[in-house]
């Protein structure tokens, strides 16, 4: 895809969210904008799909039925340390995402949140890493 002029690198992305609609929906509009996102629908599966897959960013839900986004965001921190992580946080739940963030999570959005703020965060997240951790991923 070519934006402002210069082409644009696919982004690839681990959504994770219970809400299976919510992430089928969300990732074909992402598609359309360079966004590449394999999705998880609860953290268990996330963390499985994190084994044995690089991704660029993950944007995580806080929360899930079978474990919450602050466990999950623990468990991927150890896993693969420099990766940026978005929380998605439910309305009045910022405590805990600003518990997120002092774990290392990269930022977090409020649902429901417009995808134009979101696709912004998500490029934002991805131009920020170090380029040596781009692609790179610790097996654990």
């Amino acid at each position: 895809m070519i934006r402002n002029g210069e082409e644009e690198k696919i982004i690839n992305i681990l959504l994770v969210d219970d809400e299976k609609g919510y992430v089928n929906v969300l990732s074909n509009r992402m598609s359309k904008r360079s966004i590449h996102a394999t999705k998880a629908y609860n953290g268990t599966e996330a963390i499985q799909i994190l084994r044995k897959n690089n991704f660029d960013v993950v944007v995580l839900d806080l929360k899930m039925e079978d474990m919450g986004g602050i466990e999950v965001l623990k468990i991927m921190k150890k896993m693969v340390p420099e990766l940026p992580v978005i929380i998605l946080t439910g309305h009045g739940s910022q405590e805990a995402a600003r518990e997120g963030i002092s774990l290392g999570a990269f930022d977090y959005l409020t649902k429901p949140c417009e995808l134009v703020e979101l696709i912004d965060k998500i490029r934002q997240a991805h131009k920020n890493q170090p380029v040596e951790s781009k692609g790179f991923h610790i097996k654990w």
